[in-house]
Order: structure tokens, then sequence, then C-alpha cells
């Protein structure tokens, strides 16, 4: 019998139970002895790719006792609705992608939504993740990070979303597809500095594991070559201390802040904490302009 799930209003779901299963990045005995129970025992698994899922559990000498359906991003919206009314039958549905947490650039949070929403009891079997090993293993930074997933593929919005973190002061994070990775790279170098520390990190856990650390400019030539499999990279934030700031640049950014419906005084708050400077200095620029 499933597990009663607490809905937000306090009331119990007699519900069913969302599984969001973290795969191996890599290899397979990464798996952990929980995440074979849960494959063996699950009502319905939802995976991403089936075919990869078979050749997991294979791997694993796990033998699937639930339904398997397919769950990827082009039919993420109405499968998500159809496993919702399985978990309101009281069944057990497990989410499982190619690699990695369900739901970090891959499939998982629209179903993790809807079951929230309707008070279903929704839990994770945490594993291996490329965002977290990346940063472990890059030595920068790790004590404050955020993740941008992967950057726009078009030159233009690349370059804007690219510009809006320019003065990120933790590092980042981001995933990028090989035959996009030397013109990610030289795009990143040109909105945050040639010489901004970074690494890339390929076939994470794999067989041919590599990671490459230097500048963005030093890591963008290199990714010139031929650079395939899985990638994710590792970028430092922005030091306030290494350059001098764009004072004109930063009231122009607190006025278009403005247009864009801001108050004046919060606008100038959120800029001055982006750009790391005294909120003070950068009021009385405003106000001299």
């Amino acid at each position: 019998m499933p597990a009663a799930a607490m809905r937000e209003d306090g009331r119990v779901n007699d519900n069913g139970r969302l599984v969001l299963a973290g795969a191996p990045i890599g290899r397979a005995e990464d798996a952990s002895a929980r995440l074979r129970e849960a494959l063996s025992t699950a009502d319905v698994v939802a995976a991403e790719d089936t075919r990869r899922l078979r050749r997991l559990v294979s791997e694993l000498g796990v033998t699937l006792s639930g339904r398997v359906v397919s769950y990827y991003d082009a039919n993420e919206a109405a499968r998500a609705k159809e496993l919702l009314e399985v978990l309101r039958d009281g069944h057990t549905v497990l989410v499982i992608t190619d690699a990695g947490m369900p739901g970090v650039s891959d499939p998982g949070y629209r179903l993790t939504h809807l079951a929230v929403e309707a008070g279903i009891q929704v839990t994770a079997l945490p594993g291996p993740s490329a965002v977290t090993t990346a940063l472990a293993i890059s030595g920068l930074p790790s004590d404050r990070f955020c993740f941008e997933g992967f950057p726009p593929r078009k030159a233009g919005e690349r370059s804007r979303r690219l510009a809006g973190l320019a003065v990120e002061q933790r590092t980042m994070v981001f995933f990028e597809a090989p035959h996009r990775l030397e013109s990610c790279l030289t795009a990143m170098a040109e909105a945050f500095g040639p010489e901004r520390p970074a690494a890339v990190c390929r076939e994470l856990t794999k067989t041919y594991e590599e990671v490459r650390r230097g500048g963005l400019g030093e890591l963008a030539e290199w990714a010139a070559g031929d650079v395939r499999g899985e990638i994710t990279i590792v970028v430092a934030g922005h030091d306030p201390a290494d350059v001098e700031p764009d004072i004109g640049g930063l009231v122009d950014e607190v006025a278009r802040r403005e247009v864009a419906g801001v108050s004046r005084k919060q606008a100038i708050v959120d800029v001055a904490k982006s750009a790391g400077i005294p909120k003070r200095e950068l009021y009385d620029a405003v106000h001299r302009a």
C-alpha cells in the first residue's frame, strides 16, 4: 500500500508516490543499491530514453516488474498529465533520465510540479550529477555557485544572456553540446574576459574523462579541435577587485531597469549588489547623471 502523502492544506492523500531517480552519468557501477531496488519494484518507470534504460538495467542485473513508458522533452507535457492519473490511482512512478537527476536540464519538472500541487508524495533517490561533479573537480571556488544550464543556441541571445552574467560573483556551471563548445567559449571570453579562469569537463566518470583548465580565451582556442562527448563548463565568478567598475554602464543599467518598471531605489540596490560596489557610490552617480 503506497505511503500516504500530506497535502499543502494539511490533509492526507492516500495516493501513489513519485520517485525522482538519479542515474549514473558514466559508469553503471555508480548506481546505488536503492536505485536497483526502486527500478525493480516501481509500478511505472518513466524513462527519457527507453533503450538506454534497458541497457542500464541489463548492466545492473535488474529485472523491471512495472510498465515502462517514454518521458522526454517532446512528450513531457502530455505524459506528465497521464502519469499524474497513475499516481492518483495509488501507484509508484519512478522517473529516470539518461544521466543525472531528473529536472536538472532534463525532463521531470512538470510532473513534479503537478504532483506537488495534487498533494502527492514526491521523493528522490540521490545520485551522480554532472553539475556538482564538475564543480568539485574544477579547482574553482565551490562555496557559492549557480547552475545556468545550456546557453541559448543563437549567437545574439547567447551574448545577451552571458552579458547579464558578467558581474555574477558566484562560480557558474553550464552544459554545452560539443559542436557548439568553441563558439560558446569564445562568447564567454568576450563577455567575461579571456583571462577569466574556467574548466571544461568532458566525459565525467567515463573511460576518457578529461578536464581542461585555463583562461576562457585559451580554452576557446583548444576547443577549435575535435572535442567530443558530454560537456560541462565551470567558470569562475566575477571578482570586483579585478577591474574598476564601469560606473557609466551601471548608471545606464539602472535607467534600463527603471524603464522596465523597477523603482529607482530598488534598481540601484540590485545593480550595486551585482557589481560589488557600495550602493551609495552608484546612488551619487545616478543623481549626477
